[in-house]
Protein backbone atom coordinates (compact mmCIF):
# COMPACT_ATOMS: atom_id res chain seq x y z
CA UNK A 1 0.00 0.00 0.00
CA UNK A 2 1.19 3.49 -0.78
CA UNK A 3 -0.16 5.13 2.34
CA UNK A 4 -2.11 3.98 5.33
CA UNK A 5 -5.23 6.10 5.75
CA UNK A 6 -7.06 3.72 8.06
CA UNK A 7 -5.73 0.97 10.28
CA UNK A 8 -7.13 -2.45 11.01
CA UNK A 9 -7.77 -1.32 14.60
CA UNK A 10 -9.83 1.64 13.37
CA UNK A 11 -11.89 -0.65 11.14
CA UNK A 12 -12.39 -3.00 14.10
CA UNK A 13 -13.49 -0.05 16.25
CA UNK A 14 -16.03 1.13 13.67
CA UNK A 15 -17.28 -2.45 13.26
CA UNK A 16 -17.70 -2.64 17.03
CA UNK A 17 -19.68 0.61 17.08
CA UNK A 18 -21.91 -0.74 14.31
CA UNK A 19 -22.27 -4.04 16.19
CA UNK A 20 -20.73 -5.95 13.28
CA UNK A 21 -18.57 -9.03 13.62
CA UNK A 22 -16.02 -9.94 10.96
CA UNK A 23 -13.55 -12.77 10.49
CA UNK A 24 -9.85 -11.97 10.25
CA UNK A 25 -9.98 -12.34 6.47
CA UNK A 26 -12.94 -9.96 6.26
CA UNK A 27 -11.19 -7.43 8.49
CA UNK A 28 -8.11 -7.52 6.27
CA UNK A 29 -10.21 -7.17 3.11
CA UNK A 30 -12.34 -4.31 4.52
CA UNK A 31 -9.26 -2.50 5.80
CA UNK A 32 -7.67 -2.75 2.34
CA UNK A 33 -10.86 -1.63 0.58
CA UNK A 34 -11.55 1.28 2.93
CA UNK A 35 -7.95 2.42 2.69
CA UNK A 36 -8.21 2.44 -1.12
CA UNK A 37 -11.45 4.43 -0.93
CA UNK A 38 -9.87 7.03 1.34
CA UNK A 39 -6.79 7.28 -0.90
CA UNK A 40 -9.05 7.87 -3.89
CA UNK A 41 -10.90 10.60 -2.00
CA UNK A 42 -7.52 12.27 -1.49
CA UNK A 43 -6.98 12.17 -5.27
CA UNK A 44 -10.39 13.72 -5.87
CA UNK A 45 -9.65 16.48 -3.36
CA UNK A 46 -6.63 17.50 -5.46
CA UNK A 47 -8.67 18.03 -8.64
CA UNK A 48 -8.90 21.68 -9.66
CA UNK A 49 -12.57 22.63 -9.66
CA UNK A 50 -12.40 26.43 -9.47
CA UNK A 51 -13.74 26.89 -13.02
CA UNK A 52 -16.39 24.18 -12.80
CA UNK A 53 -19.95 25.42 -12.47
CA UNK A 54 -21.87 23.70 -9.67
CA UNK A 55 -24.77 21.47 -10.65
CA UNK A 56 -27.82 20.58 -8.63
CA UNK A 57 -28.56 17.68 -10.97
CA UNK A 58 -26.66 15.76 -13.60
CA UNK A 59 -29.61 16.18 -15.96
CA UNK A 60 -29.73 19.95 -15.38
CA UNK A 61 -33.39 19.82 -14.43
CA UNK A 62 -34.70 18.50 -17.73
CA UNK A 63 -37.48 15.99 -17.33
CA UNK A 64 -39.09 13.87 -19.97
CA UNK A 65 -42.79 13.53 -19.42
CA UNK A 66 -45.34 11.55 -21.33
CA UNK A 67 -49.04 12.08 -21.51
CA UNK A 68 -51.14 9.99 -19.17
CA UNK A 69 -53.22 7.77 -21.36
CA UNK A 70 -55.81 5.39 -19.99
CA UNK A 71 -55.18 1.99 -21.49
CA UNK A 72 -56.59 -1.44 -20.93
CA UNK A 73 -55.01 -3.74 -18.39
CA UNK A 74 -55.12 -7.42 -17.63
CA UNK A 75 -58.40 -8.88 -16.54
CA UNK A 76 -58.61 -10.50 -13.12
CA UNK A 77 -58.82 -13.91 -14.78
CA UNK A 78 -55.69 -13.28 -16.88
CA UNK A 79 -53.83 -11.94 -13.86
CA UNK A 80 -54.64 -15.00 -11.78
CA UNK A 81 -54.20 -17.54 -14.61
CA UNK A 82 -50.74 -18.66 -13.44
CA UNK A 83 -51.21 -18.02 -9.73
CA UNK A 84 -50.58 -21.12 -7.60
CA UNK A 85 -53.62 -20.23 -5.47
CA UNK A 86 -56.32 -17.58 -5.61
CA UNK A 87 -59.49 -16.80 -3.71
CA UNK A 88 -62.30 -14.36 -4.48
CA UNK A 89 -60.34 -12.73 -7.30
CA UNK A 90 -57.14 -12.18 -5.28
CA UNK A 91 -53.79 -13.91 -5.04
CA UNK A 92 -53.69 -16.21 -2.03
CA UNK A 93 -50.33 -16.37 -0.33
CA UNK A 94 -49.16 -18.23 2.77
CA UNK A 95 -49.36 -16.40 6.08
CA UNK A 96 -45.95 -15.00 6.99
CA UNK A 97 -46.74 -13.28 10.29
CA UNK A 98 -47.80 -15.24 13.34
Amino acid sequence: MDKIKITRDEVAYVAHLARLEFTDNEMDRFTFQLNNILLYIDKLAKVETADVQPLSSATQGLNVFREDVVEGSLSVGDSLANAPESRNGFFQVPKVIE
